[in-house]
Order: C-alpha cells, then structure tokens, then sequence
C-alpha cells in the first residue's frame, strides 16, 4: 500500500514538471513559430525595372516580395475603373438595365461607342470597362449607380477610406487625368485583390476579345482587351491596364505559376508596361520559395 502511494506521487510529480503552463506553451509556440509564405532565394538580387514604381505582393499572404516606391502617390489612369467596377459589383445588379446619357456617350479617351439613350445592361457596361477599358462605359455606370458622376466620385471616395487607403484620391470614375486622380502602388493591390474576389470579375479579365449588345439587339460593341500579356507564356489572370499622357503605361497583374501560388503586381509610369510585368513575374516565381 505504502509502496502504491510512493509511485503515484512520483508519476504526479513528474507530470507537473514535465507540462508546461498555458503561457509557458504559447511563449514556446511564439518563439519557435515557422514564418509562413514565400522565402526568397539567397542568391537572388532586385529585378532591374524602369517603371516609376512597382510592387509583387503574394495574393495569399499579402507580403510584399519585392518593390520601389509602393507608397507614392502617382496617377493611375484607368487603373481606376478598378474601384468603379467594386463598387458597381456591391450595389448593382447585374441585370439592371442603364439607360446612356448623352454626357456619358460623349466622354473622350478609350471608348466602346455608347449612342446617348441606348439600353444595355450593367453586367454587359462591366465587361466593356474591364476588357476594353471604356470610359463612355464608365461613366454611364456611375450615373446609373448614384444619379450623376460628381455624386459616384463622392462614393469612390468615401469606399477609400472606408478601406483605410490614406495615399488615394479620385475625381473621375474613368482615370482621365487630373492632379486629384491618384493612388500607390500598394494601394492599387488593396483594390485590385478585393474586386479579384468576385466571381464575374475572375471570368471577365481572361477574355481577350467579347461582344455585348444593347437590351434590343439592335446595336453590338466588340471588345478587344488592352492587356497584352493575356495569351502570352505566362499564366495570367487578370487585371487591368491604364495609360494617359500624365500617369504613363501602367498595369496590375494577377499571375500563377505552375503550383497554383498567386502575386499581384503592379507598375505605374513604365517605359513599357508589358515588358517590365512579365520581367518582375517572372523574377518574382524564380526568386521565391513557397
């Protein structure tokens, strides 16, 4: 009986000893916990790009692989009709039908040809500004979402801040230039892997040619992508370009590789914008583990 006794408060004691408390454990875990996402490779110095500013993020993770001055603030050009089309996406069905203004019809730049007082729906309008980059498609848009344009920006701008982007500013919902039509680079990617999350936006920036019509048939716009690189050796997914005199050629790409690892990457005023993404995609699988 006595001997029973000895050797259960010896293999009590050593338990106790041998359990580390709740603190003890997770002071362990935090000391040895294993960084997750891409490691780059030692050997492995920074892609030489032209562009005023570029960044590769992991889409996954949200680490920034590689960049140059992600936070300053430059013109992004038709990069904006990012943000037209998130929210546009968050309030609009897609089967609503918008009437063109005549306002809207005659907006210059890249153009899909709306005739003022044509019919056609909101999903067909987000096609033209995603592919085709459409200004006249924008702009109908925002008057069909908020009554007039001055109105919609006022939306563009209050969805910024609500997602704490401090380095962005709009004043139109096409990305004419215009010194209070601004973002970043990292910024860009905040927009760009929000709107990416919605299903109609995944199928939309793959397609390098599409058609739409108005509601009656009886007018047809084609629609030829502006992204160049869709179609090349590179598994691209998306997204959009933008080129104006003052913000340059510009783009933010979604790309994969062959294990299925995703990166968002952008450059803004680049001497050329396709050259220099296919450049810090291609640096940017190489350079890094998974």
């Amino acid at each position: 009986m006595i001997t029973s006794l000895i050797n259960l408060y010896i293999a009590n004691t050593f338990q106790q000893l041998h359990t580390p408390s709740p603190a003890l454990t997770n002071n362990i875990q935090e000391v040895f916990q294993i960084e997750q996402g891409p490691v780059k490779k030692a050997d492995k110095v920074a892609p030489v790009i032209q562009s005023r500013a570029y960044l590769a993020l992991d889409l996954e993770t949200d680490r920034i692989l590689t960049n140059k001055n992600i936070n300053q603030r430059l013109p992004i050009a038709s990069i904006t009709k990012t943000m037209t089309a998130l929210i546009i996406l968050e309030e609009n069905s897609l089967d609503e039908v918008v009437t063109v203004s005549s306002r809207a019809a005659s907006t210059g730049g890249s153009r899909m040809n709306l005739r003022a007082g044509e019919k056609i729906t909101v999903k067909d309008l987000l096609y033209s500004i995603m592919i085709h980059s459409a200004n006249d498609a924008a702009y109908a848009l925002a008057e069909h979402n908020a009554g007039t344009v001055e109105d919609f920006i006022v939306k563009m701008n209050q969805k910024a801040s609500d997602m704490s982007l401090v380095n962005t500013h709009f004043q139109n919902p096409a990305g004419l230039d215009h010194p209070d039509n601004y973002s970043t680079a990292y910024e860009i990617t905040r927009i760009a892997k929000k709107l990416y999350e919605q299903p109609l936006i995944k199928e939309v920036v793959t397609l390098e040619n599409h058609s739409v019509s108005s509601v009656d048939s009886r007018i047809t716009h084609k629609l030829q992508s502006t992204n160049s690189l869709l179609g090349s050796y590179l598994n691209i997914k998306g997204l959009k370009t933008g080129q104006t005199p003052a913000a340059g050629a510009c783009l933010v790409a979604i790309a994969q590789d062959t294990n299925n690892n995703e990166i968002i990457t952008v450059v803004l005023n680049s001497p050329d914008r396709f050259r220099e993404s296919k450049i810090l995609i291609d640096w940017t699988f190489n350079s890094f583990i998974w």
